[in-house]
């Protein structure tokens, strides 16, 4: 097999990987203080112990809540096939009382091949759930609800987590609870019948560690020694890989990606795209892919403003920073003025505009927010007079200018002189 074949085969295997999220979690769910292993005892406990439960599992967007308990699903399923059948609602979907009803209904008749009625009001769907609910406990096996959400369902009446919570509550049934939610007040938000009623259990999803997260950079990127691919090239990928991981500016730029999204699913975003530059002459991944992925993957919008700026809205901005360079903290539009006249009787500039136009690119600023007004109480004082600041920093204004194509040579100066 040629290296530019085996390169493409390895791009492929590693595109997929960052795809499938059991893989990527696997080397995260290893250690027993996991939430991989906290949550799977909990479940498998109830069922095997035929006893009802709830947790909730709380972290921020994109942390792995739902790859993780997908992960534990999958596993019990094998494990115990007969024993359990899931049910999933999400509160974007069925957070509605008789929505949410009729669609635990219809899984159940799926489930367990019965014939489902559209026509059922919400108490005919209810009383069939307590039903079922008993047949299953009698029949020794355990119902499990994924409120994917979790907080919508914990808003109005409440009646499908009562109702959930309630049922649950009789020595027939055999059930769990687990609510998916990114907001960590999530169990704050119950009413008291509903939260009496909940067992109060929760895992914290929260951003890896620095060991962790070499182990899954590691674990994720590393080509098999036995797959289709050559031994040969799969032992020197990933000694190149092991080096450039050990790399210190390797860990910079993960690091500098990571401080700005810390998450898991961000980060196998951006895995993807620097894997995606990865060059099949060598058919090795380089620090260099990575460091092209970094800008692309990371959208800064003030950057992104500031290129659809017109020449005298950027006078503006670094007259601005001047300003503020200067300790004049408080400066209005007449200061502007008079610094962006400094500026062109300094250097004669040929981009001098009017007065009246000057304040109509202001205001376009003060729309676009990247200045605003520092005192919202003047609203009947003219715009020229109340004090203003920028909405953006130093090193992204000059980012900015530097991938402003016409930008003039003498606003980078002014810059770099302030840097």
């Amino acid at each position: 097999m040629g290296r530019e074949k085996a390169a493409k085969e390895a791009l492929n295997l590693l595109r997929g990987r960052l795809c499938d999220p059991t893989f990527v979690f696997k080397p995260l769910s290893d250690s027993p203080e996991s939430n991989y292993s906290k949550l799977k005892f909990i479940i498998s406990s109830s069922v095997t112990e035929a006893c009802n439960n709830s947790i909730l599992l709380l972290g921020p967007r994109g942390s792995g809540k739902i790859a993780v308990l997908e992960l534990v699903l999958k596993d019990l399923l094998l494990e115990y096939p007969d024993m359990i059948s899931v049910i999933r609602l999400s509160g974007l979907l069925h957070s509605d009382d008789n929505c949410a009803f009729k669609e635990i209904a219809r899984q159940l008749c799926v489930e367990h091949d019965l014939l489902f009625s559209k026509m059922a009001s919400f108490d005919d769907n209810s009383q069939f759930m307590i039903a079922m609910l008993r047949e299953c406990g009698l029949a020794h096996k355990t119902i499990i609800f994924v409120l994917n959400e979790f907080d919508l369902f914990a808003q109005g009446k409440q009646r499908v987590l009562y109702s959930l919570l309630d049922a649950m509550q009789s020595i027939t049934s055999q059930a769990v609870v687990i609510g998916v939610s990114c907001r960590l007040d999530a169990d704050q938000l119950l009413e008291k019948r509903v939260r009496s009623r909940f067992s109060h259990r929760k895992l914290m999803f929260l951003p890896p560690s620095k060991e962790d997260l070499e182990r899954l950079l590691g674990h994720i990127l590393s080509l098999p020694l036995d797959s289709t691919l050559p031994h040969d090239y799969a032992v020197e990928f990933n000694a190149k890989l092991q080096n450039m991981l050990a790399d210190e500016k390797f860990k910079q730029t993960i690091y500098t990606y990571m401080n700005s999204d810390a998450t898991v699913n961000h980060l196998l975003r951006f895995l993807f795209r620097a894997v995606s530059y990865m060059d099949l002459g060598s058919g090795f991944l380089a620090l260099e892919n990575f460091k092209t992925a970094l800008p692309n993957i990371q959208r800064q919008p003030k950057l992104e403003c500031i290129t659809d700026c017109s020449i005298l809205e950027l006078y503006i901005l670094v007259c601005m920073k001047r300003l503020e360079v200067k300790e004049q903290n408080s400066y209005n539009f007449n200061s502007v003025m008079t610094e962006y006249k400094r500026i062109h009787d300094t250097f004669q500039t040929s981009d001098y505009y009017a007065r009246n136009v000057c304040l109509r690119a202001f205001e376009h600023l003060q729309q676009r927010e990247l200045i605003c007004f520092t005192d919202n109480r003047g609203h009947n004082q003219s715009v020229e007079f109340r004090p203003v600041k920028l909405l953006i920093s130093s090193y992204e204004l000059q980012q900015g200018l530097k991938s402003y194509r016409s930008c003039p040579v003498i606003l980078l100066k002014l810059m770099d002189r302030e840097a």
